[in-house]
């Protein structure tokens, strides 16, 4: 009889300590995400977030306000075929997005990876990959920017528009970077040629928000070679 009770008080005490066990677990997952130890999600910066180029030795080349959800296109001529490719971007809540690519060809380098987005028929001999969604590391990349002939250029990707989001600059609080593009025709739609202004040198493009454009150069100077090309 002494070991039935003893097996039954050890029973209890095994489904007690398994109920708190439980009730800690609920206590724990209600937590925010800081007491969690997990980081807390970053702030939008006042000054709203910004594309732009930049130039060995910290030369800003390009600076223009992109708002949350506005995307815009790279697009070069393939230096063999010289056709248009064009890979588009996003910004998602201060986050570089690529979201798709349009490829004339399935030129030498402009394969379609499985798995990576889906291809559609352009209805003209070309095709889009749609749904690449791919993050951008740090929310900016390098590129080996081409000559004239490959003409490397921002374009836009839908609304709002580069002529529209230029226009931006005049509605965004007084934290902000400056604007800085070329001279261009806004009756025509916006083409920001990365080849008039760095034609055979190194540049990053990147999204980023305000509190980080005062550590750039305002200037259009010289700049020396470096990492990516396009095909």
């Amino acid at each position: 009889m002494t070991a039935l009770v003893k097996v039954v008080d050890r029973g209890r005490a095994e489904r007690l300590a398994l109920l708190l066990l439980v009730a800690a677990l609920c206590q724990w997952l209600a937590m925010p995400l800081q007491a969690q130890g997990k980081p807390p999600e970053p702030e939008k910066s006042s000054g709203g977030w910004w594309l732009q180029v930049i130039g060995p030795d910290n030369t800003l080349l390009v600076s223009l306000p992109v708002t949350d959800g506005a995307g815009w296109c790279l697009a070069w001529n393939h230096s063999v075929e010289g056709f248009t490719v064009h890979d588009c971007y996003r910004n998602l809540a201060g986050q570089m997005l690529l979201e798709r690519s349009h490829l004339p060809d399935f030129a030498a380098g402009l394969d379609h990876i499985p798995g990576r987005g889906r291809q559609l028929s352009d209805g003209q001999g070309g095709y889009w990959i749609e749904d690449i969604n791919e993050p951008v590391l740090g929310s900016r990349y390098r590129l080996r920017v081409g000559s004239d002939k490959v003409n490397h250029r921002l374009v836009s990707h839908g609304q709002p528009t580069l002529s529209e989001l230029i226009e931006l600059q005049e509605k965004v609080e007084a934290i902000s970077c400056p604007l800085l593009v070329p001279d261009v025709n806004r009756n025509t739609p916006v083409v920001i040629s990365l080849s008039e202004l760095a034609a055979g040198r190194g540049v990053v493009v990147q999204l980023t928000d305000s509190t980080s454009c005062d550590i750039y150069k305002s200037s259009a100077s010289e700049s020396a070679a470096t990492t990516r090309t396009s095909p």
